[in-house]
């Protein structure tokens, strides 16, 4: 089969259709820019969605156009996306998962404009290997103080013995995600996320949230925890986001997090040089830096 061509030499079987459609109009992206985005991406990318159950975003005319979020399944789908059976409920649907960059380019001809990987791979599917706290600011809400939340977060996880890491969003706020060695089930990892969302709104809340209540969100920064039960999900790192301006959850390091980078300041237009290289990887120890969640 032919080869479709992308930048920097890496090749995939899998055949764009109308690689011109434009999945992000106003901002000019088109299927074919969103493959090449991903080929510069993938050496990074690799480790947080391959063999991962995921839910995706599928935008088949755009991010204009209807939206499917899909965990499932769907008529015609490429057979480098893999269907997988959860091992707790074999009779139930079949989760999906790619194993290399022809199941990543797979998703781009489907539209998947969004990928929402599970914390753990299908090696160690009860252990999770990753905890994730997802940061919601409201809209009125400084970025320094969603910042300020990040670095609580991240010295809160360090007295737990854990190593952090954060990346923009895409959308408004900030991931903070410790690595863990694939040993505690996903109730206590929920548990210890939930604990540090619950201390940190008791400390503070007049800034802090823990409970999904939009009624009371103006002014505070939601701190999302649930990403961290069974079957549930956080945008990947390096994944787009179906918003204006075709912009990209992506990894920074702790010293570049200041007022000058915002939750949606990355995108497809801008992440090349960033992802050259000769540019450093400033998750590149996240898997090797993992330890045990303490009790």
């Amino acid at each position: 089969m032919a080869k479709t061509p992308i930048k920097d030499s890496i090749e995939t079987s899998v055949q764009l259709t109308h690689p011109e459609r434009l999945y992000w109009p106003d901002d000019k992206v088109s299927k074919q820019d969103l493959l090449d985005y991903y080929a510069l991406a993938w050496p990074r990318m690799a480790p947080f969605v391959a063999n991962r159950p995921l839910a995706l975003l599928r935008c088949p005319d755009g991010i204009g156009g209807p939206r499917f979020f899909q965990k499932h399944a769907w008529k015609g789908i490429n057979p480098h996306i893999i269907e997988i059976a959860d091992p707790e409920d074999s009779e139930s649907a079949k989760f999906l998962k790619i194993e290399d960059f022809d199941g990543l380019a797979a998703l781009v001809q489907s539209a998947s404009l969004e990928i929402h990987p599970w914390g753990t791979t299908t090696d160690h599917w009860e252990q999770p290997d990753m905890i994730i706290m997802d940061l919601d600011p409201g809209e009125d809400v400084a970025w320094a103080k969603v910042v300020a939340a990040a670095r609580e977060i991240r010295e809160r996880f360090t007295a737990l013995g854990l190593t952090s890491f954060v990346k923009t969003s895409g959308g408004k706020g900030l991931h903070i995600v410790a690595s863990l060695k694939p040993k505690a089930d996903w109730a206590k990892v929920k548990d210890a996320a939930e604990a540090i969302a619950h201390a940190m709104s008791a400390d503070d809340p007049e800034t802090y949230l823990s409970v999904a209540s939009k009624a009371k969100r103006t002014g505070h920064i939601f701190i999302d925890y649930l990403r961290n039960g069974r079957g549930n999900t956080a945008v990947a790192p390096y994944s787009t986001r179906a918003r204006p301006g075709a912009t990209v959850s992506m990894p920074i390091a702790w010293d570049e997090l200041d007022k000058k980078i915002g939750a949606a300041s990355f995108s497809v237009k801008n992440a090349a040089d960033r992802l050259s290289g000769s540019s450093a990887d400033p998750w590149a120890d996240f898997f090797k830096s993992a330890s045990a969640l303490k009790a």
